[in-house]
This record gives structure tokens, sequence and C-alpha cells, in this order.
């Protein structure tokens, strides 16, 4: 027997349909021996439509949020996971398991008090623990829970995920399985490479890596718990009958398992490649080359909640002079270019330059710590198709390249080929 926690998403419970069909997941596992937690999200299409009732609905005179009062956008977009536990633990019923819906404030989830974006700060799963041993499938709210004003916090878009894996640590679950609409982790998206191969394994550092530079997968705060308290997560499918061969296999089933690097007998150079739409460059020319410039230029930057990724600095010959380029999302340049405008005398600048439509394209890989030229290959490669590289980024298990839009295709399927991994 084992503790199992198994999160389902918006697309495995779209309807009543699929809630039935997950309800028969849940009871392979409940029929096995296991004790069962299951964390659902909303509907499909449910949170969207709820987020626009609250941008739709005018703000109160006054406000400080150009749109709305936070704690009340929570209190109305959480409402969309409240239904659908209810509607699976009431399906589970049907089946004749005992089953019980739980929100996020009666375990409770302590949360902090960032609305809309929480962070989980505890999670007392005594109760639960208690009522698993009894054989109760305990099924629980995600996205959602309880901040130090005592009122519903949400953890922002693909929180469940997080909740899930939150979960799965306090009640020191034995595996987390996080059923979606794919079958597991891919060497790269199989939709730009018909080769791509589903990972059997992948390292936390690995899927921390994929998960933050384009895949969709799996919520990056997610992966970090996981890797944090080294809760086993499977990436499961939950399209596939419940009932196939090997489905209820408590240590291999179908599906890509995240775990430490140590349960990774034979390590890859490179296990995947990630891509990331929507990426823009700024640069500031003629900077003053001295001290606390940096500091000046993404201080301002930082407050005004706007994230930075590569960076990459050119001196003059003479030392007097710098240009910074940096990257943004596309969607952040213009509040960007704002905030350096404000902060222009300070800075010191001439002139600031920008430029959209960019993507990166990032080759990770645990092994590439170990292995030489691997970089040098990625650029030979990219060279041989006429591809121009505009920045880079490296880190220990890591090669970021910045490129144009339009040759984003090109270089997936390139670097995805160079390093072999469309061969079985």
């Amino acid at each position: 027997m084992a503790r199992i926690v198994m999160k389902f998403g918006g697309t495995s419970v779209a309807d009543l349909d699929r809630i039935k069909n997950v309800a028969r997941h849940v009871k392979r596992e409940v029929d096995a021996g296991h004790e069962v937690a299951v964390v659902v999200s909303a509907m499909s299409g449910k949170t969207n439509e709820l987020v626009g009732w609250v941008q739709g609905t005018p703000k109160v005179i006054g406000a400080n949020s150009p749109f709305y009062d936070a704690r009340e956008y929570d209190a109305v977009v959480a409402s969309g996971e409240q239904v659908t536990s209810g509607l699976l633990a009431i399906a589970l019923q049907a089946m004749d398991i005992n089953a019980r819906s739980w929100q996020g404030w009666q375990i409770p989830i302590r949360t902090d008090n960032a609305h809309g974006a929480a962070r989980i700060m505890e999670i007392d799963g005594s109760d639960i623990v208690k009522r698993m041993g009894e054989g109760q499938v305990a099924v629980i709210s995600g996205f959602q829970g309880l901040g130090p004003d005592n009122r519903i916090a949400t953890l922002g878009r693909g929180g469940s995920d997080t909740s899930a894996v939150a979960i799965a640590a306090a009640v020191k679950a034995d595996r987390c399985d996080i059923y979606t609409d794919v079958d597991g982790v891919y060497t790269t998206d199989p939709r730009i490479v018909p080769k791509a191969r589903r990972l059997r394994k992948i390292a936390f550092e690995e899927m921390l890596e994929m998960a933050s530079l384009g895949a969709k997968v799996l919520q990056v705060r997610s992966v970090e718990l996981a890797m944090v308290h080294k809760v086993r997560t499977f990436v499961r499918s939950s399209f596939e009958d419940p009932d196939a061969p090997g489905m209820g296999d408590l240590l291999n089933p179908p599906g890509t398992l995240i775990c430490d690097e140590d349960e990774i007998v034979e390590q890859e150079v490179v296990t995947g490649i990630a891509y990331a739409k929507d990426e823009a460059q700024i640069s500031l020319r003629r900077l003053a080359d001295r001290p606390g410039v940096s500091a000046a230029i993404f201080g301002p930057l930082a407050e005004s909640h706007i994230n930075v990724d590569m960076i990459v600095q050119n001196i003059s010959e003479d030392g007097s002079k710098t240009d910074m380029t940096f990257t943004v999302p596309s969607g952040d340049v213009e509040k960007a270019i704002k905030v350096l405008g404000d902060h222009k005398e300070k800075i010191g600048y001439d002139v600031v330059q920008n430029e959209s439509g960019l993507v990166k394209v990032s080759v990770i890989g645990i092994g590439m710590r170990s292995h030489a030229g691997v970089a040098a290959t990625a650029f030979r490669a990219l060279a041989e198709k006429g591809i121009n590289i505009k920045a880079i980024t490296t880190s220990e298990i890591k090669i970021s390249i910045l490129i144009d839009g339009p040759y984003a295709e090109l270089a997936v399927r390139t670097l995805h080929s160079c390093y072999g991994l469309d061969k079985n």
C-alpha cells in the first residue's frame, strides 16, 4: 500500500463525462489499496470566464488598483476549483467510494498575503492523513489557500500543480501523479519535431529549466517544491484508459518520472530543447562605465516587477563607455522603456533601442556538467543553417540562445537533431 496524490488539470475535468473518467482513475488506485488524495483544477475555460467577469466589472472609485480589489478577485476565481472538487466527490460517491471535498481554507493551506500570486507558507496535513488512513479519498480544490488576513488567496496560473506537490510533501506521499492532456515530458515540442521522444525519467533540475524556459507541462513553482522536498512526481495522461495494462503499476506507471538525478543511471549529455517565444531585446547605448550603473538599470526594473533574463555588456575600446543589452517579455517592453526613461538621468545613457519578436531556444541537460564542446556543437549547427545568434547565456546545465522569431522552429529541429535526440 502507498500514499498517492493525484492531480487533474482543467482539460481532464472539462465536463461531466471527463470527471467520471477521472473518478475511474481514482477508483483504480483505491481498489489497489492505496491511500489517495486528489487535487483538481477548475473545468477547462472556467477560470478565464471568471477572470473576464472580474475585469468586466467597474473598479471601486478611488481604489489604488488599476482594475479591482485583488482579495475579491481571489474570492471569485477560486470558485472554479470548488465546483470541480464537489462534482468529483459526488462522482466517486456514486461509485461507492468514501470521498469528501476540501477547500484550501479547510485543510488549511496557509499562504502569504500576495493575493493573485500567493506562495504557500505551510500546510497542516494531519486531518487529511487521518481521513486517508480511514479509507476516505480527499478531493482538494487546487490553486487556493488561506492568507494571513483569513481570506482566500490564489496561487497564480498553474497553481494547482503547486498545490498538489505541496500537499504530497505535507502528507509524505510516496508519489505525486500530475495528470494532464499529454502523456509525459518530451525531448522537445512534438508539434515542431515529430521525432521528439517521451522521456522515461528527468531530473528535477532539468525539469525546472524546461518549465522556466518554455515547456508548459508543469508550473515552475511546483517543480521547485518537488525538488526541495524530493517528491517523486509522475507526469501522466488522463486520457488513457484507466484500466489499460500498466496503469496501476506502483513503481513504473506510463508517463515521465521527475526525480532526483541519483535515480537516473544513464545520464544523457543533453536531455531536451526548450523554447520561449515573444522575447524582446532592449539596448542602452553609450553608458558611462562606472560602478553602480547596472544597479541603476536593473533595480528600478525589478521594483516594477519586470523580469529581465539575458544580459550582455559591451565595453568600448578605451573603457569609458559601455552598451548594455538585455531581454524582457515582449509584453513588458513599453513598461520597461518608461521605467528607463524615468531614470535616464541617474542611469546616464544616450539612447534606448528595442526589438521584439525574438525567440529564446535552450539546450538543457545535467550531463553537460562533465562534457566539453556542447555549446560549440550548438553554435556550429546553427551557423550551418544560417541562423544568427543575438545573445547567449549559460549555466552548468543550460545554454540559452536568442534568435530572430522566424527561425525558431528551424533552430529547435536543428538542435534536437544535432544532439541525437531524435534517435531511439
